[in-house]
């Protein structure tokens, strides 16, 4: 959600900039704006993508060795030019590019229209800016000063890049609430929202903490706390490969995400799953063994996808380590009151590990006391850095702003960690951890082979690209597929769709059933089957179209479906990390052959970093 890209150094800035935020792109955005410092302080800014700016700009004077860039998601103020990012001062020395939400912005600015200053966009960033100009008037400090003080007076959430007009190699960024990182490269230096600008340049990088402004002037690097005391920065090493966050072939991002999945599965199993040997082993599960194995109940926040994967993990918590386990959306946890106790763990799941809503949730959880386990896939990231422990998913970049990979991977590290917890609390038996480990230790094997069912999913979509609606139905650890499933389709799609208990049709969705409405239904074998059988004669009895996701070998269902796919058939309890994979295939190729931005969908940002 908004992405910032800045940069000081020996190198022309403007391509670096405009090359970072091709590559912010994912995050979601409906502006585009630069700011470029060369003698003159020059903002270029235009509504829609990178490239309408870049067109925008190609025949404008635009060498600088410093500048800043900003791709914008509208909050205050509809998506114009006006509201672009970068935004002047009223006396346009100062330029701003600002992520989140400043909440007193109103006030501020209405004294500020009382000093003198006129505005020109509807965004609470030029009320930033304006703040920051007026401080540096009344108290005739320097600009850093400004900022610092500027910081002390907006409520809200911020990741700011400032230039000035009067200080020509410098930069000053701050932020609280929303990511930052800083990257250290041979006499240059970059700041942006994430790595995947600066990857290419350096991997050495520092995390910007909430409260701290970061300084970059005369080939230094300077960090200190809004209370002005010097901190010391961390360098960290950035393990991201360049080609990680290219598509490498594919059209999309998203369909290489979803083919990439058997590595990615592997690779949060990496480690943590020692078949030969016998061991599951979780770093951050050791470090609070007795608080999981003494935990009277474990709550679960999370959003969107993150929310889907909570949900199984619902199902395998209670089902192999006996655990009371609640799902909260992370969004709702902190307005409800909710009753939390030191003797609860919760696991926040973000696969940004930006995430606004969970972050705020992991904060009143922490003030009650509670242990705080994290599962996100981004080193470095503020919910890594706010749980007391916890695992990364190491799924890899994940560009496409539907997760596909994120999903599975935190699926696999949330049924290791509920295998883990059932070991150590002496809830499951050797033997079944043991099938198990084994059949877990397939998962990267049958994921490979559901995605060789792509052409036959295809034709599907081919069959269901104009329909206006969508219900999917599951059971059990199916349930939640069926939700990720319909999610899917409305993101990338903009087709509506439904997930539902499969037993809950008759209570209120049956009415929906005609000769006009797919129902996808997810009926691998399991416990449920026989039961899933019985809702699908039901649609059928109906003329509902039915799309059903089975186990192979089936010969009961395909009897009854219109259409068919044949999953690899595995564990119950593992078969989420299978039956979604169809899933996945069927909303990509419907949303493109109806012309959609699969990678960047309307409306939706990849990183969800204000409330």
């Amino acid at each position: 959600m908004c992405g910032i890209v800045a940069y000081l150094g020996h190198r022309e800035a403007c391509p670096i900039i405009l090359k970072g935020l091709h590559r912010l792109e994912y995050r979601g955005y409906d502006s585009a704006g630069v700011a470029l410092l060369n003698g003159e302080l020059t903002v270029y800014k235009k509504k829609g993508k990178v490239a309408d700016l870049e067109e925008f700009i190609s025949d404008k004077d635009t060498h600088a060795n410093v500048g800043m860039g900003h791709t914008r998601w509208a909050t205050h103020g509809e998506p114009n030019d006006e509201n672009a990012h970068p935004h002047y001062s009223t006396s346009e020395r100062i330029a701003i590019i600002h992520n989140g939400i400043i909440e007193n912005y109103a006030a501020l600015k209405t004294h500020l229209q009382q000093q003198g200053h006129v505005f020109h966009s509807d965004t609470d960033t030029e009320v930033f800016v304006n703040l920051i100009e007026e401080i540096k008037k009344q108290n005739s400090c320097s600009l850093e000063e400004a900022v610092r003080l500027a910081l002390h007076e907006v409520v809200g959430a911020y990741a700011i890049v400032v230039l000035s007009k009067d200080a020509p190699n410098q930069l000053i960024a701050a932020r609280k609430g929303s990511p930052m990182v800083i990257g250290i490269g041979e006499g240059e230096f970059f700041i942006a929202s994430d790595a995947t600008p600066i990857i290419e340049y350096t991997n050495e990088v520092v995390y910007v903490n909430d409260y701290e402004i970061v300084v970059i002037r005369d080939g230094q690097l300077n960090i200190r706390s809004k209370e002005d005391v010097s901190q010391t920065p961390y360098i960290q090493k950035l393990e991201m490969a360049l080609e990680s966050i290219e598509k490498g072939g594919y059209p999309h991002f998203m369909l290489k995400e979803i083919f990439e999945q058997p590595r990615s599965i592997l690779d949060s199993m990496r480690g943590r799953l020692e078949l030969e040997a016998g061991h599951l082993n979780m770093g951050g599960f050791r470090a609070y063994e007795q608080k999981f194995v003494n935990a009277q109940r474990i709550v679960i926040v999370a959003c969107g996808t993150s929310w889907h994967a909570g949900l199984v993990a619902e199902y395998l918590i209670e089902d192999l380590a006996r655990i009371p386990v609640e799902v909260e959306y992370a969004s709702e946890f902190r307005y409800r009151n909710p009753i939390i106790t030191e003797r609860d763990i919760v696991i926040a799941i973000s696969q940004s590990g930006e995430t606004a809503d969970t972050l705020a949730a992991i904060e009143l959880a922490k003030s009650k006391g509670a242990t705080i386990f994290g599962v996100c896939n981004v080193v470095g990231s503020s919910i890594a850095r706010a749980t007391d422990a916890g695992a990364y998913t190491h799924a890899g970049p994940e560009i496409g702003v539907a997760s596909t990979k994120a999903f599975t991977a935190q699926v696999t590290v949330l049924t290791l960690l509920a295998m883990i917890m059932g070991q150590k609390r002496g809830t499951i038996s050797d033997t079944k951890l043991r099938e198990l480990m084994v059949e877990l230790d397939t998962i990267p094997a049958k994921v490979t082979k559901a995605l060789e069912l792509d052409a036959q999913i295809q034709v599907i979509a081919e069959e269901f690209k104009d329909a206006t609606n969508f219900l999917y139905l599951g059971r059990g650890y199916n349930f939640p597929v069926a939700l990720e499933g319909a999610l899917k389709l409305k993101e990338i799609s903009y087709i509506h769709a439904e997930g539902y208990p499969a037993a809950e049709m008759k209570h209120g969705p049956i009415a929906l059933i005609d000769e006009n409405m797919p129902m996808v239904v997810i009926a691998t074998r399991d416990s449920s089957y026989e039961k899933v059988v019985s809702n699908i004669q039901e649609v059928k009895a109906r003329k509902g179209r039915i799309i059903a996701i089975v186990s192979e070998g089936d010969t009961v269902i395909p009897a009854m479906a219109e259409f068919v796919i044949e999953v690899p058939h595995t564990s119950e309890i593992l078969m989420p990390l299978v039956s979604v994979v169809p899933l996945q295939l069927l909303s990509y190729h419907i949303a493109v052959l109806r012309g959609c931005n699969v990678d960047q969908p309307r409306n939706l940002a990849k990183s969800v970093t204000v409330e």
